[in-house]
């Protein structure tokens, strides 16, 4: 396996973060803050940070403000949402689900979904990739 990292961005110029290796760790409250630090945190309703990438799945780190919302999409693989800190509301196929801190669901590929931060909220998405 070849380690993979990104590399410095105007956005994020302090280097290169490990993307993918045998062993990826990861600080979720240093990516918080990081994420609270940064101009579009402060210019947006929403930022995010992709800690995980490789060829099969992907996890981000996604900040969302008050009120914010990511209007209806889908994904082009399964997707589990685990709350890390706040709530949000989570639509389905006309189901909503409230979540909070502590709480995951799982959405298969293609399904149109939503997300409403119901306070501020912070919440991994992990992104398989399909195989069609």
């Amino acid at each position: 396996m070849e380690n993979k990292s990104n590399e410095a961005t105007p956005q994020r110029p302090e280097g290169d973060r490990m993307l993918d290796a045998p062993v990826v760790e990861m600080d979720l409250n240093k990516l918080m803050l990081q994420i609270k630090s940064e101009a579009p945190w402060e210019e947006a309703d929403h930022n995010a940070i992709t800690i995980f990438k490789s060829d099969l799945m992907r996890i981000v780190l996604m900040g969302m403000h008050e009120n914010a919302e990511l209007k209806t999409h889908t994904a082009k693989g399964t997707i589990s949402v685990q709350v890390i800190a706040g709530k949000i509301n989570f639509t389905a196929n006309e189901h909503t689900v409230a979540m909070e801190a502590g709480q995951m669901l799982v959405l298969h590929e293609k399904i149109p979904h939503s997300v409403l931060a119901l306070t501020e909220s912070f919440f991994l998405l992990t992104l398989t990739m399909s195989n069609s």
